[in-house]
């Protein structure tokens, strides 16, 4: 299905993401602008095999992403890099190249200015962000990503065992060290320890 209207996308997304926030309208607006940019008309369904979206930020615009873009973590589609950014990168895989766009900073001073009667700060953006211009809401940066085979969709490889707990890891995630084979945790990257 071709991209969709905002209003229609912004009903979407407040089903999905449980409520309409002006982080979901930045995100439907960054994701239907590069794709658009990327020259791609249906990214959730014809062309879903050929895009891949790297988020910088997990907050509500991620989801509202996904849901413009059909890029999904379950389907390996969508990468999260953790920068703290209100930024994505769009990568066409069938033509090698990627946009990356963020949020401008003087896009908050802007929808100030444009509704100062609006006293709350959420309802003043979400109006400002529907109506401002690409280029006054978003930098944009043509960009080149380099993903290893083991980070695109539809990967298969061997899954390995890691020598120390016996859990099994799965796209070249495995560390060697001293000739075994180990997970991340065990290689000392874990994020959790016991309780």
């Amino acid at each position: 299905m071709p991209l969709k209207p905002l209003a229609e996308y912004e009903l979407l997304a407040a089903q999905a993401h449980g409520h309409l926030c002006a982080g979901q309208i930045l995100g439907l607006r960054m994701a239907i602008h590069g794709v658009q940019l990327l020259g791609l008309e249906d990214p959730a369904a014809r062309d879903r095999k050929r895009l891949v979206s790297i988020v910088e930020i997990d907050r509500c615009m991620t989801d509202a992403i996904s849901l413009v873009t059909g890029c999904r973590l379950g389907k390996r589609a969508l990468k999260f890099r953790d920068f703290g950014k209100a930024a994505a990168t769009f990568c066409d895989l069938q033509e090698n190249r990627a946009v990356r766009i963020a949020a401008r900073e003087s896009a908050k001073e802007r929808a100030r200015s444009l509704y100062p009667e609006i006293a709350n700060r959420n309802e003043q953006q979400m109006r400002a962000y529907r109506e401002m211009a690409d280029e006054e809401l978003f930098a944009v940066e043509w960009v080149r990503v380099t993903l290893g085979a083991e980070d695109l969709p539809g990967y298969k490889a061997p899954r390995v065992v890691c020598a120390q707990c016996g859990e099994g890891v799965s796209f070249r995630r495995e560390v060697v060290r001293e000739g075994r084979a180990l997970c991340r945790a065990c290689a000392g990257e874990s994020y959790y320890g016991p309780a």
